[in-house]
């Protein structure tokens, strides 16, 4: 039975400054309709370009129902496909990450290229024609060294994003960056609640005292329009636009994405204890010092910070209705060595930290709804502008999907 019609009837009546009702939280049938409605039509972030350096290199990743697998071509164009075999459904790549001359399914031993293109299938007669038993694709597109997936057959525009982005991203060059650490977490908190408490600093002093030594936890860092007050941020952004960066606070119209690039406490330069940097080299060619930090969103996939010596970025990908799967990657200069450039503990241990923490406070607010007595309350107007923000965005891009009420259609 379809939780279709509650969650239309929910979403029209929500009140506006106040958390979900608790099935957004809970139920699977809510969760269901946030995969069918959300996930399986829009972009998600998918992983680095520099993880896949040269032909043959790929990735795999689940989406929900959908095992997606994203590789290098052989003319150095980057392509994704459902990870499933044309002849019996089976993984072809089974290995998180890894490189091949051919993807070959390990079951029957089926060929495919880097196309997708099936090969050769052992022993299948004469009759046989391998053309029409191509790897199903998945599109595929690139910003700033990002990698996006949609699997709807036919995806939003990527455009808007790709020309609001792609100019803050450009200078620190992060197709050219490699990956020094990478950490997945499982919270176990339904994904909107791994967002919503992203989406805030309210919470920080009580339960981040590594990152509050380098992030600024005032409302107008971390809220929606209190940016466009700070003289603080203000002034950050007068100085690195007057060099050459693209810095001031950019938020698209239907709210899905934004991007904006905010200093840090004093004269921290990087996440760590001291403040200092973390990486020896530069990451790209940022013309100044002290730029602080550039900050994306991407609903429902991704969040990064990139800064003047490296960057982090956080992938978010729902496993069940009250579990959540975070992935951490920390990239760095392509010819940082570790031991002579960075200490590995000291690039990541504010990040891991931090994760932990809201580890910890995901699954303390998850068990808190879990409660028959949960009932929304109220955001405070400034510290929690961002989550308003958020729900406000998740709640109108489900309206706007609700009068498809079958599942999207897939590449056939």
């Amino acid at each position: 039975m379809t939780a279709l019609p509650a969650v239309a009837e929910q979403l029209r009546h929500r009140r506006p400054g106040f958390s979900l009702p608790r099935p957004f939280y809970t139920d699977p049938d809510y969760y269901r309709q946030d995969l069918e409605l959300l996930f399986y039509r829009t972009w998600l972030f998918a992983g680095h370009t520099c993880e896949l350096p040269s032909r043959g290199h790929y990735l795999t990743l689940q989406v929900g129902e959908y095992p997606i697998l994203v590789v290098r071509g052989g003319d150095g164009e980057i392509r994704a496909f459902h990870n499933s075999c044309r002849h019996r459904g089976s993984l072809v790549c089974t290995a998180a990450r890894g490189k091949a001359a051919r993807l070959v399914c390990p079951y029957h031993q089926w060929s495919y290229g880097l196309d997708g293109q099936l090969m050769r299938g052992r022993r299948m007669g004469e009759d046989f024609d391998p053309a029409i038993y191509a790897l199903k694709p998945v599109h595929a597109r690139c910003m700033g060294g990002l990698m996006f997936v949609c699997i709807a057959a036919t995806p939003p525009d990527f455009a808007p994003f790709q020309a609001a982005a792609e100019a803050y991203f450009a200078p620190h060059r992060l197709a050219g960056a490699k990956v020094a650490f990478e950490e997945t977490i499982v919270e176990q908190g339904n994904w909107k609640l791994v967002w919503e408490n992203n989406r805030e600093c309210y919470h920080c002093a009580g339960n981040h005292p590594e990152l509050c030594r380098t992030f600024p936890e005032a409302p107008t860092f971390a809220g929606v329009e209190g940016p466009m007050r700070d003289p603080v941020v203000m002034a950050h952004w007068q100085r690195c636009e007057a060099g050459g960066l693209p810095s001031r606070f950019r938020l698209s119209d239907d709210g899905q994405h934004r991007v904006v690039r905010m200093p840090l406490l004093g004269d921290a330069v990087s996440y760590t204890m001291s403040g200092a940097a973390a990486v020896g080299r530069p990451l790209g060619e940022p013309a100044l010092p002290r730029i602080g930090t550039l900050m994306l969103y991407h609903y429902p996939s991704v969040w990064c910070h990139v800064l003047g010596d490296h960057a982090c970025t956080f992938q978010v990908l729902p496993l069940g209705p009250r579990t959540t799967q975070l992935t951490t990657r920390w990239l760095v200069p392509k010819d940082a060595v570790e031991g002579v450039d960075y200490q590995l503990d000291e690039l990541t241990r504010v990040w891991r930290a931090t994760n932990d923490q809201d580890r910890r406070v995901v699954q303390d607010n998850q068990r808190g709804i879990d409660s028959p007595v949960y009932e929304p309350g109220p955001y405070a107007p400034e510290d929690e502008s961002g989550v308003e923000q958020f729900v406000a965005w998740y709640c109108a891009a489900m309206r706007q999907a609700l009068p498809v009420a079958e599942p999207v259609r897939l590449f056939a």
